[in-house]
């Protein structure tokens, strides 16, 4: 049933010129995993859609040829509904501005759903483009007792079919070298229909010449959904997933963390014993080491976390936890798209407020975009952990559970909560006459996730933590540092005071006191002084604008200038030093749940600020959310300060 070919003839590209490939296919169907394959880019994969809501650019090898592989967002059809699925039509089509149309393209298909597969494989056939079709997971299809012979679909398409297991690699050797005759792939002699109802007949059709006999039901899925997906039952087994997941971080990251703290602080020795220097000393051990280095302890936590979210995620849970929030969402006028986003932005609000594309509605759009923030995002970790640390003793528990492990759970069970709250609030202050949008979610069967994606995904989001350690906290670090240290004073100055010019470590408390950071602090006093925060607790607050975590670099730079040898025990020790407090302990129970409750609610991340310009078109948004969030956290702080002092805090 094929006919002729897409222009005969000529040279494929080599290095000098490549052709474009688009790879295109529904959510689910193992489209990113042959993107990955083919380019050996780490490119995240999922089991829900809305993951893939930008288009990633990759680079397949053949010998000396070379072509642009484009994977563009899933979709399950072609008449778009929202965002990121109107990029794949504009791109099909050549619409999309600074993009031509793509030279060829590999339709991803999924061999255990291929009934509905079709169905959109006749609308990118229609295209007219050079086409592939990759079918995927046959061999799930075979282990569920399903059938399809590739051959006869082959003929029955009228264009080359190859069938790939992308997450082990089956099939990707034989697809890259099918790249390089792109221009002599077949084409359907007639093709397929463009109406619904003919649509259908035809992947009847097709269905029954490739003698296709469909899956059995995945019998363990079946069986754990019955649990898992019980409105009861379900819901109760989410709670408990998410409490181990947090006991999980604290347990097992705690020797490491310890390790590393060990580490930077013989470090931060070497550089006292080594750097001869007073100001490069203090650069190098109270700045990279002090500042830097007491954010990157916290590392064991991040990748812990990432991994636990990987596994999670590629085992089919992720899709399940969406599909028992759906309900949940429902209440507060959204859908579970966007409880696809929130979910997001537990790594970062950027990922999540760029997810919203999936969103049919504009005005579901804002209120999650408006509402991201207050997900407990990988920033939050660090800054949670260290104040958690000061609060609770690690041998305190609630039954089985360590007491340390409840409080994280519960500050992200009160950001995605508060996150529900507001997206309910901005979706009835901008459309009160609006209805959900119908929601089709696919709910993959339960697979062992392969090690190799879990730990790509994994690394993915770790190095994106690392890098904004080596970017922004670190030029961060820098500037405090400098406001910590100047003005500069001379020894007669220094004596005049009562310091004792051979103690460095005296020399160094009365710097950081009397430094333009110290200024800085005091001057938004007023401010938070109700919390209860000192002027160093307020330059942290400030600092964190930039980033989150450079309010942990803050504290590490204030606690490694008084006690350089033990940094941790200075900041359980310090006290006010001026005011109607001083001598009083800083870190006191109300002043930390003050903290924590701040940091739950403060729009912390100029980054974060930059996207939803972007998103939303206008400063107006931003500017809102900024505004919003900070008189949010300031007065919630206030509540959490003043309730844990009636309890005897």
């Amino acid at each position: 049933m094929s006919a002729s070919c897409h222009d005969e003839g000529g040279a494929d590209a080599t290095l000098t010129e490549a052709p474009r490939i688009a790879l295109v296919g529904a959510p689910n169907s193992g489209k990113t995993s042959v993107f990955n394959g083919l380019t050996g880019l780490h490119a995240k994969t999922g089991n829900y859609p809305g993951v893939t809501v930008s288009r990633y650019v990759g680079t397949a090898r053949t010998g000396r040829h070379r072509h642009l592989v484009e994977d563009l967002p899933g979709t399950y059809g072609l008449e778009p509904i929202s965002p990121d699925e109107q990029i794949t039509v504009d791109v099909l089509d050549g619409r999309l501005e600074g993009a031509d149309r793509p030279d060829a393209l590999l339709v991803v298909a999924d061999a255990t759903t291929l009934r509905r597969s079709l169905g959109f494989v006749a609308q990118v056939l229609a295209r007219g483009l050079p086409a592939c079709v990759v079918v995927t997971f046959t061999d799930e299809l075979a282990r569920r007792q399903g059938r399809l012979d590739i051959d006869a679909l082959r003929q029955a398409l009228g264009v080359l079919v190859l069938p790939v297991v992308g997450h082990r690699g089956v099939g990707i050797g034989q697809l890259r070298e099918q790249l390089t005759t792109w221009r002599a792939w077949p084409a359907p002699a007639v093709p397929p229909p463009t109406e619904p109802g003919e649509r259908d007949a035809w992947a009847e059709s097709v269905l029954a010449f490739a003698g296709y006999r469909p899956p059995e039901r995945h019998r363990v899925t079946q069986r754990i959904d019955a649990v898992l997906l019980h409105p009861l039952w379900g819901t109760a087994v989410f709670f408990a997933v998410m409490m181990l997941f947090f006991q999980t971080v604290f347990t097992l990251a705690a020797p490491l963390q310890d390790g590393l703290e060990s580490l930077f602080t013989w470090l931060s020795g070497q550089v006292d014993a080594h750097v001869s220097s007073p100001w490069l000393s203090g650069l190098l051990g109270d700045a990279l080491i002090g500042g830097v280095g007491g954010v990157l302890v916290f590392v064991p936590q991040i990748v812990l976390l990432f991994l636990l979210l990987a596994l999670l995620e590629g085992v089919g849970y992720m899709a399940r936890a969406a599909f028992l929030m759906d309900r949940v969402m429902a209440r507060f006028g959204l859908e579970g798209r966007a409880f696809v986003a929130l979910l997001s932005s537990f790594a970062c609000a950027i990922p999540g407020i760029m997810a919203t594309r999936t969103l049919p509605s504009a005005r579901d759009r804002l209120a999650t975009m408006m509402a991201a923030p207050l997900m407990t995002c990988s920033a939050r970790l660090p800054v949670y952990v260290l104040l958690i640390g000061l609060l609770i003793d690690p041998s305190v528990t609630v039954g089985p559970f360590g007491a340390q492990g409840l409080v994280m759970f519960g500050l992200y069970l009160l950001g995605a909560v508060s996150a529900m709250l507001a997206a309910w609030v901005f979706k009835t202050i901008g459309d009160r006459r609006g209805q959900a949008m119908p929601f089709f979610m696919e709910l993959p069967p339960y697979r062992l996730p392969a090690p190799r994606a879990v730990l790509v995904a994994m690394w993915s989001s770790a190095r994106a933590f690392l890098h904004k350690c080596s970017t922004v906290i670190i030029a961060t670090s820098v500037v405090l540092w400098l406001l910590l240290n100047l003005p500069l004073h001379t020894d007669a100055q220094l004596r005049a005071a009562g310091v004792d010019t051979t103690d460095s470590v005296a020399v160094s408390a009365y710097t950081v006191d009397h430094s333009y950071a110290a200024d800085l602090g005091r001057l938004v006093a007023p401010v938070f002084d109700p919390l209860g925060f000192d002027w160093r607790i307020n330059v942290g607050v400030l600092s964190a604008q930039a980033a989150r975590e450079t309010f942990v670099a803050t504290l590490g730079q204030v606690a490694s200038a008084e006690d350089p040898e033990q940094p941790a025990r200075a900041l359980g020790a310090m006290t006010y030093s001026d005011g109607p407090r001083a001598g009083e302990p800083v870190f006191t129970a109300p002043t930390i749940a003050a903290l924590l409750i701040y940091f739950v609610y403060a729009l912390q991340c100029m980054a974060t600020v930059a996207v939803l310009r972007r998103e939303t078109g206008t400063w107006r948004w931003p500017t809102i959310a900024f505004t919003y969030l900070t008189v949010l956290a300031w007065l919630m702080a206030y509540l959490a300060r003043t309730a844990t002092v009636l309890l005897g805090g």
